[in-house]
């Protein structure tokens, strides 16, 4: 088969196309014939060598990859016969092996893929999409809300964007130029503002002088800073990633959030799972998703490549040149 080996870590350039042997299903397993594979941004980490939330690094040589569907085309010793030419999608979790035309999986981790949803939209909502629906735990969206969207271009900002239009809340979403905006627009926010051009927190103030009542951030950094002054009292800050860095918060700037009861929330790991309870949450999460998307509910945008491809894709999410999901297929 081909896939993308890493022989060392560093820049997306050693993201390798090139042959190897097939992946053999173990006791308990399925192998997939890939028809798409996910990219996420925690697979820069590790490709750079950097562990971040991942609990150990790969050893390389490593094919990539945490997240696929396609059709299940060989099984391991006591598997269940009824996966045998399924369309399933399945996410790894730390696995790698999905950067290729193979991969295996454990059983019980797959799930089938809904009717009238694709390989590639499967791939979108069993990662991206169940971390959505994780953080949407913690923002009691209705008509009432008024949701400040960085990032909103993004895999996980443009399904933000779709549900907190649905529960029926004023939708303020931001994005890195003007086709990105666009783009936000397009999928429905009531206001899309280039954070990278002057004067966009006075647009946001002049549209909605009471301020924002919750503020989705994934991004950090100067934005942040200044959708935080945005913000009304009793907000909340729902923190899910740090793209641009930590927060230049100043003592004052501590104080102002203080006095305006605006509260913080770290919405990723421990606290997710918790809040989605279940003996198992993160299926819980990825059912969720799934049947979000195949009731029309949630659609993933796609930035599609081939699998060949993938180091240009890498290079794309690192320099904030995609929208939507990244996804390869073969």
């Amino acid at each position: 088969m081909h896939a993308i080996r890493l022989h060392a870590f560093g820049p997306a350039e050693n993201l390798v196309h090139e042959r190897t042997e097939a992946p053999v299903p173990a006791p308990g397993q399925v192998r997939i014939a890939v028809a798409a594979t996910g990219v996420h941004l925690l697979d820069t980490a590790l490709r750079q060598g950097v562990q971040g939330p991942a609990p150990a690094l790969p050893e390389l040589p490593t094919i990539p990859g945490r997240e696929v569907a396609g059709t299940v085309d060989a099984l391991g010793p006591g598997t269940d016969p009824g996966w045998l030419g399924r369309q399933v999608v399945v996410h790894l979790g730390f696995a790698p092996g999905g950067y290729a035309e193979y991969a295996v999986a454990d059983a019980d981790r797959l799930h089938p893929v809904p009717p009238g949803l694709g390989p590639a939209e499967a791939v979108a909502m069993i990662g991206t999409g169940r971390t959505t629906l994780g953080i949407l735990q913690f923002a009691d969206l209705g008509p009432d809300s008024v949701a400040l969207v960085p990032a909103a271009a993004g895999g996980i900002g443009t399904l933000l964007v779709q549900y907190a239009r649905g529960a029926g809340a004023t939708v303020i979403a931001l994005a890195g130029g003007p086709a990105k905006t666009a783009l936000a627009a397009a999928n429905g926010a009531d206001l899309a503002l280039d954070y990278t051009a002057p004067g966009w927190t006075d647009a946001v103030r002049e549209r909605h002088p009471a301020g924002a009542t919750v503020l989705f951030d994934s991004v950090g950094g100067p934005t942040a800073r200044a959708a935080l002054g945005l913000l009304a009292p009793g907000a909340r800050h729902l923190v899910f990633g740090r793209s641009a860095g930590p927060i230049p918060l100043t003592d004052t700037d501590r104080a102002d959030l203080t006095a305006r009861a605006v509260t913080t929330h770290n919405v990723l790991g421990p606290a997710m799972l918790r809040r989605a309870g279940g003996d198992d949450p993160l299926r819980l999460l990825e059912t969720r998703a799934l049947a979000e998307a195949a009731a029309g509910r949630l659609r993933p945008a796609l930035q599609r490549y081939p699998l060949a491809e993938a180091a240009a894709a890498h290079h794309a999410l690192e320099t904030r040149a995609t929208t939507g999901k990244v996804v390869l297929e073969p």
